[in-house]
């Protein structure tokens, strides 16, 4: 048995979530695949894996299994570009993000990244609440804000500025706040998963302003922030990159110009190791210098 192509079909078909995927990709067939996992099983002793008609499912066995052999993969890898020179960027991409930013940032930036690299493929996922890079089985996560682990690298890659807004409608009927104090007077929308939750701050003059809001909507969601925002519900703190073509067409007024919220550090995170896939640095520095080049993700502002 050649337990390392067992190891790489493993980690495969686990990514691919198919054992016929997976023979397609290396030119074989599905019973060639099940029989090198079933030897990984026989071998060791253990199940590693379940079985249905539309999923596979790691066993706690199997769990640990895997996170080993991607380490004993990453390491050959190592070995081999370190004598070649090179590594060939190639292999799936598992990416996370949050769901707006993704639809309005990294999305639109995939072809151009996918063109480049055409041996990448990409698998996304998208979510609001906080992801475990480890526990979901990532190889790269971005991250908006200041929460970060110290177990895992955090490269910079931009900031996230952002900025208090509505419709014109909105501040017609409830009036222009002239000062973040006059925020207790306005229906504000409550983004939960903001780590300061309703207490919005600002940099004034004088230093950080806290002011602490409520309003008749709050949710989990950026996406039902910026339809609340746009259907004229009340006003809220928001990356500029939100609504930026609505401020430019005129249709969300941005108040509190000498104030401004404090803006939030945007990151890639991956887990430490001593060898890292091209893939993932590849993807890291196509956003970075992507980043560099937009005012609203930039660190030079709008």
């Amino acid at each position: 048995m050649d337990r390392i192509a067992c190891m790489q079909s493993f980690v495969r078909a686990i990514e691919m979530n198919s054992f016929s995927a997976v023979a397609r990709e290396q030119k074989t067939t599905q019973p060639t695949i099940s029989k090198q996992i079933a030897a990984l099983e026989k071998y060791l002793g253990v199940q590693l894996l379940t079985r249905s008609t539309t999923n596979l499912k790691l066993t706690e066995e199997g769990k640990k299994y895997y996170q080993y052999c991607q380490q004993i993969l990453e390491t050959v890898a190592e070995a081999e570009a370190s004598l070649t020179g090179k590594e060939r960027a190639t292999g799936i991409l598992r990416l996370g993000c949050p769901v707006l930013f993704g639809q309005m940032q990294i999305i639109p930036r995939l072809k151009a990244f996918m063109t480049r690299y055409p041996d990448i493929k990409i698998d996304l996922m998208m979510a609001d609440h906080f992801v475990d890079i480890v526990e979901d089985g990532l190889d790269l996560l971005i991250r908006i804000g200041n929460r970060l682990d110290s177990s895992l690298i955090s490269h910079h890659i931009g900031t996230t500025r952002r900025i208090a807004v509505a419709t014109k409608s909105y501040f017609e009927q409830a009036g222009e706040p002239q000062h973040p104090d006059d925020l207790v007077h306005h229906n504000c929308l409550v983004y939960t998963r903001l780590t300061t939750e309703n207490e919005w701050h600002f940099q004034g003059k004088n230093g950080i302003i806290k002011v602490r809001v409520g309003g008749s909507f709050q949710t989990n969601s950026s996406v039902a922030i910026r339809a609340a925002v746009l259907s004229g519900l009340g006003m809220a703190i928001a990356p500029v990159w939100m609504f930026g073509d609505q401020i430019y067409r005129g249709e969300i007024k941005v108040v509190l110009p000498d104030y401004q919220p404090t803006p939030l550090p945007i990151h890639a995170v991956y887990r430490r190791s001593r060898f890292y896939p091209a893939k993932i640095t590849c993807f890291r520095d196509f956003l970075a210098a992507e980043f560099q080049l937009d005012p609203w993700v930039s660190d030079y502002g709008v």
